[in-house]
């Protein structure tokens, strides 16, 4: 893959894509995203920069576009709040016009806006554990209808004491 554009994706992602500038992709776009647009499962490692977040978000949306449900469909973990504000703001970049929409699951903002954007309809979950799990021993959250897992930075989370 030497261009977006020379991947089978969806009219609207390529579009979102090449809006905000992504054309060429960097090597572990190119590596990754092909088995992962193929259903396969994948760990990845690269340097800080290098495009591991667009590298799950755009087989992410795809196949949340190509296989729309009800509900909760897609888990991302992470491990500290400014990470996944900026999963959610390139997930909300590539979804655009779609209507999937990601609801941010994280300490430290109002609790009540972010049971309220699952309960609207959110698609997807970008979360860190500690609120994660302090909506599930509540029972405030459900996920039994999640399709799609992934770990971002998972060597971090278990560096900071997420192992339980």
């Amino acid at each position: 893959m030497n261009n977006f554009s020379d991947l089978s994706l969806s009219p609207a992602l390529k579009s979102n894509l090449a809006r905000h500038g992504f054309v060429k992709p960097t090597p572990v776009q190119a590596q990754a995203i092909p088995p992962a647009l193929a259903g396969r499962d994948l760990i990845a490692t690269a340097q800080t920069g290098t495009g591991k977040t667009l590298a799950f978000v755009v087989p992410l949306v795809e196949s949340l576009i190509a296989s729309p449900g009800r509900g909760v469909q897609a888990l991302v973990l992470t491990p500290t709040r400014e990470l996944a504000m900026q999963i959610h703001d390139v997930f909300t970049a590539l979804a655009a016009g779609t209507g999937i929409r990601s609801a941010v699951v994280v300490g430290g903002l109002n609790e009540r806006a972010q049971l309220n954007a699952i309960r609207n309809g959110a698609n997807v979950v970008i979360a860190t554990p500690g609120r994660l799990c302090d909506f599930l021993e509540r029972r405030l959250v459900r996920l039994g209808s999640i399709q799609k897992f992934v770990i971002d930075e998972a060597d971090r989370m278990l560096d900071m004491g997420f192992l339980p």
